[in-house]
């Protein structure tokens, strides 16, 4: 399996200076091949561009400073660029052309299978980069010794700080993924309650209110100073950080999310959900990027493949209008938070509704068996119209009362939190 290990890197200031130089070549070299493309009747292939680097160098001095494999790579940056932007436009997208990068939009460089490597100099964790030199990083976690670092992102952050992304290949066996699986959930996600599950747990979206009101303060101050001043600079730097902060914050709330739905349980089902179309409709549109639910989908998705579990993203349509019990549709504006089915007359949480519709689709489209457990046999509902899986009667449905767990404590405990209120329900 692939993954990405990100760590902090502490460059010397004669270093930052030459990784700034490399940068900066890198970003006038994906200028010029842009700049060919544009001008050729045909796009010539990839690898005819980058056969052209040698000659390149003759007259250009400053590309053979730069390692040969990071020159390659921002070739393949440009024609990556063009893929996505023909994929958009056959998607009916309106797109124009690609851009020259100024400074300020190109920050990184990459070496592919050669030019790096990590020592330990003196006691000290360093990363090598041919053509650079030994540059200290801070090595929080270790790289699985059955691991392959297949290549190196080094990049300047808008704070200033410098961090380095391995791709690593692991070589591992994925866990079999249960035929049968025992632990099943469905998620709905939302805004007011950022997941709401099957099994009765509703985590509440995270209160970043304080962290956006110190960007804004941070924002305001900057707007007030000369741009490009010592002050200006000084300031920018500030809002980059308060940025920084909440984004690290979201991803860590995310992350913890996704790692316990992902080894917890031996099948999730999710909505199938177009966040960034979600994100570009009128009204709210901030409090739907501040979700990240593409982010979060996209983690429990990778976590679920490497944990061995059954991952379904199901078609969203008519989750929540559908009754979960007998199947009737009933139109409900978004401020009805409770469904109730004039047909069956069945009642529940408007969230936890969706959810069971949800996992109902989920174990329909993925075609595997199911067996009850202990866990979840109290929640399960009759799904004698839609399938045999379920046989408990309506009644019994769903608890009354949902476990709600804050945001807070699944960040500062971690997934522990979700563990000990499942274990506490179990035992009730």
């Amino acid at each position: 399996m692939h993954y990405n290990y990100k760590y902090r890197l502490d460059p010397p200031d004669t270093l930052t200076e030459t990784l700034l130089h490399h940068v900066d070549t890198c970003r006038q070299l994906y200028n010029h091949v842009l700049y060919l493309l544009n001008e050729a009747d045909d796009i010539p292939a990839r690898y005819e561009v980058q056969g052209r680097l040698p000659d390149l160098k003759s007259w250009w001095d400053d590309l053979g400073d730069v390692h040969s494999k990071v020159l390659q790579m921002v070739v393949k940056r440009v024609y990556d660029n063009l893929s996505t932007l023909k994929a958009q436009k056959e998607n009916g997208r309106a797109v124009g052309m690609l851009k020259w990068k100024p400074p300020r939009e190109y920050r990184s460089l990459t070496y592919n299978q050669s030019g790096f490597e990590l020592k330990n100099t003196s006691g000290r964790s360093v990363l090598w980069l041919s053509k650079i030199g030994e540059i200290p990083i801070h090595l929080h976690r270790d790289i699985p010794e059955n691991a392959t670092v297949k290549q190196v992102t080094v990049k300047q952050e808008p704070t200033g700080e410098w961090y380095a992304t391995f791709g690593i290949d692991v070589d591992e066996d994925t866990p079999e993924k249960p035929a049968n699986p025992e632990k099943v959930v469905g998620i709905d996600v939302g805004i007011l309650k950022y997941a709401h599950d099957t099994d009765g747990t509703a985590v509440e979206s995270p209160d970043f209110s304080d962290e956006r009101e110190r960007l804004e303060r941070a924002q305001r101050n900057l707007s007030r100073k000369e741009h490009g001043s010592a002050n200006w600079e000084k300031r920018r730097k500030v809002v980059a950080e308060r940025h920084a902060d909440l984004k690290r914050k979201r991803r860590d709330f995310l992350h913890k999310l996704s790692n316990y739905y992902a080894t917890e349980y031996d099948f999730v089902a999710v909505e199938d959900l177009d966040a960034k179309g979600l994100v570009e409709l009128p009204g709210n549109s901030r409090n739907r990027a501040g979700a990240a639910w593409g982010t979060f989908l996209r983690m429990l998705e990778y976590k679920c493949e490497r944990e061995g579990t059954h991952f379904a993203a199901v078609d969203l349509k008519d989750t929540t209008k559908e009754c979960a019990s007998c199947g009737v549709k009933t139109n409900k504006p978004l401020w009805v938070r409770e469904h109730s089915c004039p047909s069956c007359g069945f009642e529940a949480d408007r969230d936890a509704n969706a959810a069971w519709n949800i996992l109902s689709r989920g174990l329909q489209d993925v075609g595997v068996g199911h067996s009850e457990s202990t866990s979840s046999e109290r929640l399960r509902l009759s799904w004698s119209r839609k399938s045999s899986i379920f046989e408990r009667p309506v009644e019994t449905a769903l608890p009354v009362d949902t476990n709600s767990v804050s945001a807070k404590r699944v960040v500062e405990a971690g997934s522990h939190t979700l563990k000990e209120r499942t274990a506490l329900a179990v035992s009730e």
